[in-house]
Formats: structure tokens, C-alpha cells, sequence
């Protein structure tokens, strides 16, 4: 009994219980018909306490739904992430009898998840060095245990909290053929981050699934009504009073009923004329958050009680009563009678083996913001010590525990040992982050250091280099100078190996012959750093001291070492030698056999298929290359060697921009560009969609699905400037050349020779340098016509003569078709016409055979201009026909109408060939094309030009792309120049700089 709050009789507080399920149940029905019809994927989204998980346990109570053995996960708000932990604790909560499941071998792969399991699973197989193998062989593992338990249905709750290889595995689950199990995760949005994998599942469905996305939204006032009701034994709760309680939670369903417990336990509700009712307004109060409804009712508990909730919020999973004793340091006596006490008041529940946590996390999250920050401490330490004696421990809980107690030892000691076990588990992206944060966000001893540097798997951290304070850490470890020297080598290499992997050579390479006078008793690490200071791209040092480092490295190779390792040596070496032009190359690549007995052995066979094919791209030897790579991709596959996958697919790209296979190239490139953590693969994705565009439409092309790594889509000129400008900063030596190559050609068509002949420079500098003259397959040409342009003839001469001189005695196809091009380049711009036709000519005959057809097209337009100069009139028409139908026919949209054009100037009387839609101007601007060109003369943006016309800038945009076919150019200067001279002028209602685009 108690006194009313205005001095009246005594009344009875009333009893509050568990509120029904209210107003859910249209979301119910298709939570259930989704389920009914698996697979399916359902995606259950809302806010904080609006009652994602009350939906998801109504629908499982469905018993149609409860007999496909629906198997329920939660991730924690954890920092330290155990690999696949949620589903790991599912699994093993569900004590399957293993010994009786019929696992395969592939099974053995979980041995580090579930050491208690070790009897019964099968042996662990061999460890994987490529990171993407390693995870699809943990995941095809753990979803072979789940289909072996039963499981139809599989639940993750709060997903937005998940590690990164939980949200894998769940893109991996919803995208196997064929789909055995239905998937129901529940988010919030509002925590989910732009990059996170789970965007992909929310945005993309998986095909051939039942998927539904249920949106949770707040209650209205019946509804709120109905809850109030289902916690006060059903009675009538009256209209203002809900209304009013309804418009201070939101109408979100916890909100809600912790404001009732709380008006409850503040005497703030009345019963009145049969119904129960608020006091007055003036007098009532309700918090404005869960948070602070959850911190007033639990002020209200029991010292002890209090000290009990604060232990449960530091645990943050359901634990036993021995657990929350230990952690809280009360007697199990005394605890047993707090937990009742919460339990009654709602804020902890207990799950169906006497398990005790929080019913909500925002409640926890409470509790645990406004204990005091020794106090937290104290039961962090005191969560260590309870769960340090469990078997298995759970690593990764332990090190977030001691993380918080400021217990930095023991933090290091379970991080490593997480670390570890993501490792064995083939979780290298978890390890990697574990070992970062280890290397970064403390000052360890140096000898730690160094075994945590050691274990960082190689294929796996190029994204964490980026970011610069991992190097820095190393670096640090470095200069303290206590390391022995065997370690001390260790950490060097391992530096090393990541920044070559970060695309930073230069860097990477100097780290690496730091380290060799400790290698004396590693012949295989100093062997391999020698291999890969004997790379080409590394460094600008010449191929001679190339080829002195790979000798050496040669000489150590024949020590003691295992056949795996002998083997990665092999693919180095044939792999440096074949990048120098070298014939050699060829013979060490024979060597290489045609299988391996172990999946490194295989790895390293896909890794040799892919280095040599991209060489002989590059020598121009194409069927070969395509033979190659096919073969080396599906080893990546069957190994599932994903990083190799994606590397092998985009050179097939590259091949495929050399032989004219341009079907869709360009968005398949696209793809490959946004490919995460890997920058050498986004830069020549980029460099792809950039030369196709280039070829299609034009410079000034609009990139239409390309993404750009570093910076965003753009323009073909901000692109190709975009990969050049980052392979000079990478100090990647030979990426620089092709994107040099091809904005030079744009600059050289637009008259600024200058320019173009400043883009060849570096190019030529570095050619020269190292004296590899293969590399100058592509930018030769145009560096020579630059020479001709800025009138410097005997530079020009010069060039032409190095490289021959490079080029004599060696097999190297495309290089000679590209020394052919500038003897016909240097005689045109000597005068000697026919000497020239006949140079173009081999240039495309050699071009044609590889076959290259574009260059090849490209030699005969140039082999047509110097006949028609020599006076063969009809030799040349007849060929610039038979050019005109090569590019249209290979999509070069922007070179046909340029051919098309130089074929009306010459005399013939040819048509403009109709690409559909309406029939317009012909080689005329139309009139709406002439009110663009002339604003583009006035100096005004795209966007100004349609602010004036009232246009969109796309329409503008393809506009000028349209004027730039008809005038044959490339670029908005190269318009503007023939714009002028056909006697266009610039609008007279505009100047430049008259509108701005601010």
C-alpha cells in the first residue's frame, strides 16, 4: 500500500508485465509467408527498441517455421571480433552431436573455432597463403556444418554490429548454388556504415530468393494504446493518456514501456473511472530518451542490485549466475536475490537455460555510460578473471575486457591469441586488423613487435598500409635499435613486402636491401629479395644491375629450402627477366611445371600463369598470353585464389583493349576498378575504361559506368591523368608509361606539341635509365611526332636511332611494330612520303598479325595520308574506305567520322552513314549544336552553357561530343581551333567569365 501523491487514502500500485506483441501484424504475415517459401532473404530494419527482435521470435514461434531448426546469433558491440564469432557461439550453443554429422574433410578447417570439437572433426588441412582462398574455404567449411545441423533458417541479430568476415559469410550464404537456408538479419540503417558489406545485401537481392525487406515503423495512438493496455492486465487505458504517452516516446514499442514500468514505479499512474489514466500534465514527467528511462528506473534498485545490472552491462551477453557473482564480487546468495529484483522490474530477462542479460541493449548501453569509469574497470577485470577459466576461452572477449581495464599485457596476450586463431582459421582480414591494432595502438617491446610483424599475412593488408601509421609503427620498432638481427631482417622485409604490395616500390625496395646483411641464415628470404630488387619495376636503376641482383638471387637459391619455396623463386625470376625484354625469361618459364603437390605449390603455378601471360601481352605475343592467363584463372578459381582471380581478370581486359575485343569492355573494367584494397588493379581498370571511352567517344567522353580509384569518375583526360599522376607517386616505375602515352597522342591532335612532348619526358628518361626498350612500345611513336612538332629534327633522328639500337636482335613484336611507326612518323616529317607509306604499312601489317587492330587501323589511316601526299590518289581512297569500315566496325566511333571526314576533304563523294533516332544535319552543326559551340567560344563550362540555355549539362555534354564528331576532334581546344577557322564566331551575348559556375 501507499499514500497517494495528494495526501489521499492509500491505493494500490499496479502490477506492470510484459507487454504483448502489438501492431505488427501485417510485418508478421510476411516475416511467416517469406519464410514458408524458402529460401528467402529477409532484411528486418528499424531503430533502437522499435521491436525487430519481438517480430523475428514471434515469427519463429510459427510451428512450421520452429521445425526447419532455426539457428538465432546476436553480434555484440564487441571492438575485437572473433572470426565468424556470432554463428561460431550459434553453433556451438546448439550442441550438435558432430561425430554423427558426416562432415567431409573440408570440415577440419574449423578445428581452430571449435577446439572442444577436436575428436570428432575431420584433420586440419594444409594453411593457405592467398587470403581470399583462406576465407572461401572457412566459409564453405561452416556452412557445410550448418547444412549438416539442419539448419533451415539462420537468424543475425544487430547486424550492423557484425565483423567484417561475418557480413562475408552472409553474402557468401545468400549467393550459393543452389540455396538450402533462408537468411532474416535485423539493423539498424542509422549504424550502418556507407562501406559496409551489408549494403551490398541490402541494395542487390540475391537471385532466385524470397527476398522481403520489413521497415519497422512507430506506433500510432491505438496501437500505443493496445500496448499500455496488454502491461496493466488488459484494462482500459484512456485516450489522452496514450495519445500523450505516444507523442513523448515516438510511438517507439520499448520507449513506450519503459515509460509505463517508470510511471509505475514513480506512483505516476491512477486508476479513475475504470481505466488508468496520467496525472495532471503539469505534474507528470516523461524522459525525453530510453536511455535516460532505463538510468531513473534502475536508480530506484538496491545498491546491490545496481552493482548486478552494471556487471550484466560490462559482460553484454547472457551469462550464468556464477559468472555475474564473479564479475560483480557479491555472493551467489546475494546476487541470486538482485537478479530476481531486475528481473521483475524488466530490465533483465532470462533466456531458456537460465542464462541472465539485459532484455534490451539500449538498456545496457545505459547502465553501463552512467557507471563510473573505475567502477567499469574493476568488473572488465573482473570479467577477465571469470571468463579465463571457461574451456574453450573466448579470446576475443577476454582481450576487449582487459582493453577496457587498461590491463595492457593481458590485452596483448588475447588480441595475439585472437589473432592466431583467425589465422589458423584462415581469416586473414580479422588478423590483420587484430595485428594492426597491436603494432599501433600501444608501444610494445620491440621483440613483440616483431613476431607480430611476421605474422601479418602478406596478401591481406594493403588496404591497412594506405593508411600509414601501420608502416610508421614498423618503422619505429626499426630505430629503436634492440632488436637481434634476425629479427630485425624480419620486420625489414616484412616492411618491405608491404609497401611493394601497397604499389609504394621505390620505398618498398630500399627496405628490402636494407635487410639482406641479416638474411645470412634465411637463403630463401634473402633470395627473395634479391628477386625482387632484381624487378624492374621496383627501381630506376638499369637492367644490367637488374639482371646482377636476379643472379645473385640465383646463386642463393640453390640452398636448402622447400620445393614451394624454389618454385615462387622460379616465377620471380622469369618474371623480372621476361619484363626486361629479355629471352631468357622464356627458358626459366619452361621450368616451371605443369602442377604442384600443395595449394601454395598451386598458387604460386596461378601466380607464374599470370606474370608471364601479362608478359607476353606486353612483348605483343596475344594467343600466347590469352593461353596463359585462362589457365592461370582457372587455377585461381579452383583454388579459390581471389586476389589472383581479380588480377588475372583484368589483365584478360587489358589483352582484350590490345586484340579489339571491346564488347562490353568497358564496363567490365568498371567492375574491376572499384575492386577494394587492391590499387595496381584499380589503376588499370581505370586505365582501360579511360582508352575505350577514349576510342568510342572521344576525349572529353563521358565515362558512363566507370568508377576511379583516387579520386572519382572523370573525363578520359582526367582519368588517364588520374593513373598517371598515381603510378609516379607509387614510384611505380613502368605505370606511368601507357596513360603518358595516351594523353600525349590527345595533346599532339590538339597542335600542343609541347605538351604532348613533355608527357613523354619521364617515359623517355626512364627508358634510357634502365635501358629496357620494350617499354617504349607505346609512347614511341608519339614521342617522335613531338620531336617533328616542336622542330626538332635530330632528336627526333636520335630517338629513332636508340631505339633500334635497344630493340636489335631481340623478338619483341609489338616494340618493332611501334619502331616501324616512328620510321614512318620521322620519314612523313622529313617529306619522304613514299618512304613513309611503306613504313605505316609494316607498322600495320605487324600490328595486324598480333592482332592489335586498332593500332593497326590507326598505322593505315597514316599510311592513306602519305599516298595521298605521293600523289596515289586512288591507292589511298581505296584504303581510307577499308580503314573507315575497320573502325566503325571495331566501335572506334570518333576515328571513323575523323576517316569519314578526311574522305570528303579528299574529293570523294561518300555518305554519312545513319546511327538511327532522327535524320538531323549531316556534317552540319544544327542550330541548337551552334548556340552550344558558340557559348564554348566565350569560354563558359558546361554547366554555365546550360544554365544560359536552359538545358540540362548532359545535353551539353552531348552536344559538343556531337559537334566534336563533326569537326573529326577529340577535345573541347581542338573544337574551339575549328570552330575558328570555319568562321564561327563566339556569342555576342555572352563573355567570358561572364557567368560563373560558383
Amino acid at each position: 500500500m501507499e499514500r497517494s501523491a495528494d495526501g489521499g487514502l492509500p491505493r494500490v500500485l499496479p502490477s506492470v508485465s510484459a507487454p504483448r506483441f502489438v501492431g505488427r501484424a501485417v510485418e508478421l504475415h510476411r516475416l511467416r509467408a517469406a519464410l514458408a517459401r524458402p529460401p528467402a532473404a529477409v532484411l528486418v530494419e528499424g531503430e533502437a527498441g522499435i521491436g525487430k527482435s519481438r517480430l523475428v521470435q514471434e515469427a519463429l514461434d510459427e510451428p512450421g517455421i520452429a521445425a526447419r531448426r532455426p539457428l538465432a546469433a546476436m553480434c555484440p558491440p564487441f571492438r575485437e571480433a572473433l572470426t565468424l564469432g556470432p554463428v561460431v557461439d550459434a553453433a556451438r550453443d546448439a550442441r550438435p552431436d558432430v561425430a554423427e554429422l558426416a562432415l567431409t574433410p573440408l570440415a577440419g578447417v574449423l578445428r581452430p573455432l571449435f577446439p572442444e570439437w577436436g575428436q570428432d572433426l575431420p584433420p586440419a588441412p594444409e594453411a593457405l597463403s592467398d587470403a581470399g582462398a583462406a576465407r572461401h574455404r572457412l566459409f564453405r567449411a561452416l556452412a557445410e556444418l550448418l547444412d549438416a545441423m539442419g539448419v533451415g533458417v539462420l537468424i543475425l541479430e544487430d547486424v550492423h554490429w557484425a565483423d567484417e568476415a561475418t557480413l562475408d559469410f552472409l553474402l557468401f550464404l545468400a549467393s550459393r548454388r543452389p540455396r538450402r537456408m533462408s537468411l532474416v538479419l535485423t539493423y539498424r540503417p542509422e549504424d550502418v556504415a556507407p562501406e559496409s558489406a551489408l549494403m551490398r545485401l541490402t541494395s542487390r537481392p540475391p537471385e532466385g530468393t524470397g527476398y522481403v525487406r520489413i521497415c519497422l515503423g512507430a506506433l500510432d495512438v491505438p496501437q500505443t494504446a493496445e500496448l499500455m493496455s496488454s502491461m496493466l492486465d488488459g484494462e482500459h487505458v484512456s485516450d489522452a493518456f496514450a495519445a500523450f504517452l505516444q507523442e513523448r516516446t515516438d510511438g517507439v514499442p520499448l520507449a513506450i514501456e519503459e515509460s509505463v514500468r517508470l510511471l509505475r514505479d514513480r506512483a505516476d499512474l491512477v486508476r479513475r473511472d475504470g481505466e488508468w489514466v496520467r496525472r495532471t500534465l503539469a505534474d507528470i514527467a516523461v524522459p525525453p530518451t530510453i536511455r535516460d528511462a532505463v538510468a531513473e528506473r534502475a536508480s530506484r534498485l538496491t545498491t546491490v542490485a545496481q552493482r548486478v545490472l552494471q556487471a550484466a552491462a560490462v559482460l553484454a551477453e547472457p551469462v550464468g549466475l556464477p559468472v555475474l557473482s564473479t564479475v560483480s564480487g557479491l555472493p551467489n546468495n546475494v546476487v541470486s536475490r538482485a537478479v530476481d529484483a531486475a528481473v521483475r522490474s524488466g530490465l533483465l530477462g532470462e533466456d531458456r537455460v537460465g542464462r541472465i542479460s539485459f532484455r534490451h541493449a539500449l538498456a545496457a548501453r545505459a547502465v553501463y555510460d552512467m557507471t563510473p569509469a573505475p567502477d567499469l574497470r574493476a568488473l572488465h577485470r573482473g570479467a577477465g578473471r571469470s571468463l579465463r577459466a571457461m574451456t574453450p576461452q573466448p579470446v576475443a572477449r577476454l582481450a576487449h575486457h582487459y582493453r577496457e581495464a587498461g590491463e595492457t599485457g593481458q590485452w596483448r596476450q588475447y588480441a595475439e591469441r585472437t589473432a592466431d586463431l583467425a589465422l589458423a582459421s584462415g581469416d586473414h582480414l580479422t588478423a590483420v586488423g587484430l595485428l594492426h591494432e597491436l603494432l599501433t595502438e600501444s608501444d610494445p617491446p620491440a621483440a613483440s613487435a616483431a613476431r607480430w610483424a611476421q605474422k601479418m599475412p602478406v596478401l591481406a593488408f594493403s588496404g591497412l598500409v594506405g593508411r600509414g601509421d601501420l608502416t610508421r609503427a614498423l618503422r619505429r620498432v626499426l630505430d629503436a635499435e634492440t632488436l637481434v638481427p634476425h629479427d630485425r631482417a624480419a620486420v625489414r622485409i616484412q616492411l618491405g613486402r608491404m609497401l611493394l604490395h601497397a604499389g609504394e616500390y621505390a620505398a618498398g625496395a630500399a627496405e628490402l636491401e636494407r635487410a639482406l646483411p641479416d638474411l645470412a641464415d634465411d637463403p630463401f628470404q634473402a633470395a627473395w629479395a634479391m628477386n625482387t630488387l632484381g624487378s624492374p619495376p621496383s627501381t630506376l636503376i638499369s637492367a644490367g644491375e637488374h639482371r646482377r641482383w636476379l643472379d645473385r638471387a640465383a646463386v642463393a637459391a640453390r640452398l636448402p629450402m622447400t620445393a614451394d619455396q624454389r618454385l615462387a623463386l622460379v616465377v620471380d625470376r622469369a618474371t623480372s627477366l621476361l619484363d626486361m625484354g629479355d629471352e631468357a625469361g622464356w627458358v626459366v618459364a619452361a621450368e616451371l611445371p605443369d602442377t604442384a603437390a600443395t595449394p601454395e605449390g598451386m598458387m604460386q603455378l596461378a601466380r607464374g600463369g599470370l606474370n608471364i601471360g601479362n608478359a607476353a601481352m606486353r612483348w605483343g605475343r596475344y594467343d600466347e598470353a590469352r593461353g596463359m592467363l585462362t589457365t592461370a584463372l582457372a587455377r585461381a578459381d579452383q583454388h579459390r585464389y581471389q586476389r589472383l582471380h581479380d588480377m588475372i581478370l583484368v589483365t584478360l581486359v587489358h589483352l582484350d583493349w590490345f586484340t579489339g575485343a571491346w564488347d562490353g569492355l568497358a564496363e567490365r573494367a568498371a567492375a574491376l576498378a572499384v575492386v577494394d584494397a587492391e590499387p595496381l588493379l584499380q589503376l588499370d581498370a581505370v586505365l582501360i575504361t579511360a582508352l575505350v571511352d577514349g576510342a568510342v567517344g572521344g576525349s572529353a567522353a563521358d565515362p558512363g559506368h566507370a568508377a576511379v580509384t583516387e579520386g572519382g569518375a572523370g573525363t578520359v583526360e582526367e582519368r588517364l591523368r588520374q593513373v598517371l599522376d598515381a603510378g609516379l607517386r607509387r614510384g611505380i616505375v613502368d605505370v606511368p608509361l601507357e596513360p603518358a602515352a595516351a594523353l600525349a597522342r590527345i595533346r599532339l591532335a590538339e597542335g600542343l606539341a609541347a605538351e604532348a612532348l613533355e608527357l613523354t619526358e619521364g617515359p623517355a628518361d626512364v627508358v634510357a635509365r634502365k635501358n629496357i626498350w620494350l617499354w617504349a612500345t607505346e609512347f614511341a611513336p608519339v614521342r617522335t611526332g613531338a620531336l617533328l612538332a616542336v622542330e626538332r629534327p635530330d632528336q627526333a633522328r636520335q630517338f629513332v636511332t636508340d631505339l633500334t639500337q635497344g630493340l636489335a636482335g631481340k623478338n619483341l613484336p609489338a616494340a618493332d611494330a611501334a619502331l616501324e611507326m616512328c620510321r614512318g612518323v620521322l620519314a612523313e616529317g622529313e617529306g619522304r612520303s613514299v618512304e613513309a607509306a611503306a613504313a605505316f604499312g609494316r607498322a600495320a601489317a605487324v600490328w595486324e598479325g598480333l592482332p592489335r587492330p586498332y593500332e593497326a587501323l590507326l598505322a593505315g589511316e597514316r599510311r592513306v595520308g602519305c599516298l595521298l601526299a605521293a600523289g596515289d590518289r586512288d591507292t589511298g581512297l581505296a584504303e581510307l574506305a577499308h580503314v573507315q569500315a575497320g573502325f566503325t566496325a571495331l566501335g572506334a566511333r570518333a576515328d571513323a567520322d575523323r576517316v569519314h571526314l578526311a574522305r570528303r576533304a579528299a574529293g570523294e563523294q561518300v555518305r554519312q552513314k545513319w546511327r538511327g533516332g532522327r535524320r538531323g544535319y549531316g556534317d552540319q552543326l544544327s542550330p541548337r549544336e551552334l548556340e552550344v559551340v558558340r557559348l564554348m567560344l566565350t569560354g563558359l563550362t558546361n554547366p554555365a552553357i546550360a544554365r544560359a540555355l536552359s538545358r540540362s549539362p548532359k545535353t551539353i555534354a552531348a552536344q559538343l561530343n556531337s559537334a566534336m564528331r563533326k569537326y573529326g576532334v577529340t577535345s573541347r581546344t581542338a573544337l574551339a581551333v575549328g570552330l575558328t577557322q570555319a568562321g564561327i564566331t563566339p556569342s555576342q551575348d555572352h563573355t567570358t567569365g561572364a557567368r560563373s559556375d560558383l
